[in-house]
């Protein structure tokens, strides 16, 4: 029985065909401003780029999540998908890619600018109310015997030099 495959726009893609594809719709310029990696800007060619990406986990996964989510504009998913590295995300049956998004620097600019306004307003707006995602948590060390104990009950610490724990 053929299984049937999983519906991800990187299934069976390969990284030369992908970057060739954003290179040829967006630009060096426009990839750099969009993703900030340096490849894309100092001395940008195909060779390099390859090289990078093929020995650099993390910035493969970037330029991947780009072409999935700005490129072929496909849903975002769930917190749990976003755990998986992108070629290992899938997409319900029947979703299909989209025409690309277009990009240019100032837009690309805009979109950070309003995305640290929004950051700044939230870090503003943080005791209001909201969560305040792991403030709120007890700290694991509180737990210990040794850091509930008043200051009354701590025993003195010692001034002899010869003994310096005590005992």
């Amino acid at each position: 029985m053929i299984e049937q495959q999983q519906n991800n726009p990187l299934h069976g893609l390969g990284l030369e065909t992908m970057l060739t594809e954003l290179v040829a719709f967006y630009d060096w310029k426009i990839l750099y401003a969009s993703l900030r990696l340096e490849c894309f800007n100092v001395n940008p060619n195909m060779a390099a780029c390859l090289k990078f990406f093929k020995k650099t986990e993390w910035a493969r996964e970037r330029v991947e999540s780009f072409y999935l989510y700005r490129f072929k504009r496909m849903p975002k998913g769930s917190s749990a998908q976003f755990e998986l590295k992108p070629r290992e995300r899938g997409f319900a049956d029947g979703i299909v890619p989209r025409k690309p998004e277009e990009l240019t620097v100032e837009l690309i600019a805009e979109m950070r600018a309003k995305a640290t306004a929004d950051y700044e307003d939230m870090k503003r707006n943080e005791g209001q109310g909201r969560p305040r995602y792991g403030k709120d948590k007890p700290r694991a060390q509180e737990g210990y015997a040794q850091n509930r104990r008043s200051k009354a009950d701590r025993p003195e610490p010692s001034q002899d030099p010869a003994n310096p724990w005590g005992k």
